[in-house]
């Protein structure tokens, strides 16, 4: 885009009539990082999300703990106990580690099947709205397939049917997520490609290709990336899921959603400790969430 805004705090020209206001003309994606500079919340809640994915990231080196180094005399431990600041789960791990290790793996599958499912479905959305026709038809009726059944159950249908497993979730999650996606990416195409700068680019002679590669795509990545990111937080919170119901991620791996499976028969005897892997689960959702609204808002040109 080359969309231009406007921003007081800057000087003007000597030739410009002395009385008006200082401005300053920025382009799209300066006024993008403008807003987002001067939205507090959404600083605080990247701030956060950037700690969670260093925690995760650094884990072998903040890590007290081997997260799976099991103690018989240690279960169930309470907060503080010997050193275990955040207590021990019912195989006598510290918890602090495995919250730790475990965010590696719900953040893996919470962003890895997004990431693919924004190139496939992108695709194919971008395909069908510029194609149109019995190509669109063809696709997006496809698409309407997935659409008639929830996303929490295909997904547990799609791994249950794979057997399970860290790789058979993601792909999972990434098939679950494609459909939504590539509607996405087909709305936003097909507004785009009834705009006058299409048929201006194809009266000069351009091809296909390049019209998508130079004029269609700089105004649908908008759309899709604000989407994608809100689809983190969804798949982070299927992941969970998917561990909980013994379909994602298998022990002794460490992941909040199995160590919230594996930590629920033990709630009444040390309730706090139990619900760290849900604090977490939810603490992280929240701030992508958050993080999504703030970009969506920062990019809508109408603001």
């Amino acid at each position: 885009m080359s969309q231009t805004v406007v921003f007081p705090g800057s000087a003007v020209s000597p030739h410009e009539d002395q009385a008006a206001p200082e401005t300053r003309i920025r382009s799209y994606w300066q006024s993008v990082g403008y807003r987002l500079r001067h939205d507090k919340a959404t600083v605080f809640f990247g701030t956060m999300v950037l700690l969670i994915v260093l925690s995760a990231v650094l884990a072998p080196w903040l890590a007290p703990f081997d997260p799976y180094k099991e103690s018989i005399i240690g279960r169930l431990k309470p907060m503080g106990w010997r050193g275990h600041l955040l207590g021990t789960d019912e195989l006598g791990r510290d918890m602090l580690s495995r919250l730790l290790y475990g965010g590696r793996v719900s953040l893996l599958m919470g962003i890895v099947p997004v990431i693919f499912a924004t190139c496939a479905g992108g695709a194919l959305g971008v395909i069908a709205g510029f194609m149109g026709g019995k190509v669109n038809t063809g696709i997006m009726r496809t698409m309407d397939v997935f659409y008639a059944f929830p996303s929490v159950l295909l997904a547990v249908a799609i791994s249950g049917a794979m057997g399970g497993g860290m790789s058979n979730g993601m792909l999972a999650l990434t098939l679950v997520f494609i459909p939504p996606m590539c509607r996405v990416a087909e709305t936003a195409t097909t507004q785009v490609r009834a705009l006058d700068f299409i048929e201006a680019a194809r009266a000069t002679g351009a091809g296909t290709m390049t019209i998508v590669r130079h004029h269609v795509l700089g105004n649908v990545l908008g759309p899709v990336f604000i989407y994608a990111s809100s689809l983190v937080s969804v798949s982070i919170l299927l992941a969970s899921g998917l561990s909980f119901l013994g379909l994602g991620v298998r022990p002794p791996t460490a992941d909040w959603g199995l160590m919230l499976s594996t930590l629920r028969q033990s709630i009444y005897v040390v309730p706090v400790v139990c619900a760290l892997p849900g604090v977490a689960i939810f603490i992280t959702s929240i701030c992508f969430n958050l993080v999504s609204d703030g970009l969506r808002q920062a990019m809508d040109v109408r603001m």
